[in-house]
């Protein structure tokens, strides 16, 4: 588990986007991503851009309390109900930030040449400010924050069984996005978990 003396704060205004560290230990993080592999309905993601659907490379899931819908790129989910090892990850990601979610979106990134484009999850359906807790797994990628006045870039390396949590004015401020790289040949797994406001 990661100590909060070890918690690193990356952003330097404007939000937060606090980096815990490993809190899985790697034969930890070992068994939940083969089991995330394996019992993962994955899907790939379809997005709609200038009216013409896309279908990405990268796959994605979408679970949590309830079948809430979630709307972002034109398309619309609708949650399945959490896997064992989705609640037993769940857990330690609340016992470790303090927080509470009701959902997660999950990404696979099969290799480095899938990455994800400069965003901010800013969606309606989420609480305003609310903490979003990004857990991953597999092959460590480059996270990168850009602040949406000045341009200012921050970067981090993720590391399998790391969580990071953004909070606070971070979506409002800054965009942040996965860069792809001819370096990795190994996937990725990504979850971040949130808190939606039920209609």
């Amino acid at each position: 588990m990661g100590s909060s003396e070890r918690i690193i704060e990356i952003l330097p205004f404007d939000g937060s986007a606090e980096y815990y560290g490993l809190v899985w230990n790697k034969n930890e993080s070992d068994i939940l991503y083969e089991q995330l592999m394996q019992n993962i309905e994955w899907r790939h993601d379809e997005v709609v851009l200038f009216g013409k659907r896309i279908v990405t490379k990268r796959k994605v899931a979408w679970y949590g309390d309830e079948t809430y819908p979630y709307t972002y790129s034109n398309a619309t989910k609708y949650a399945l109900p959490w896997t064992n090892e989705l609640q037993q990850i769940k857990v330690r990601v609340e016992e470790a930030t303090g927080e509470r979610f009701n959902s997660c979106l999950l990404n696979l990134y099969h290799d480095g040449s899938e990455g994800m484009a400069w965003h901010s999850d800013s969606e309606k359906e989420l609480k305003k400010h609310g903490a979003i807790a990004s857990v991953s797994f597999g092959a460590e990628r480059k996270f990168a924050l850009k602040h949406k006045k000045n341009g200012e870039k921050v970067e981090i390396f993720l590391e399998h069984g790391s969580l990071l949590v953004m909070q606070g004015k971070t979506q409002t401020n800054w965009l942040h996005r996965i860069p792809p790289t001819k370096k990795i040949h190994q996937p990725r797994i990504n979850l971040t978990f949130r808190s939606l406001v039920p209609k």
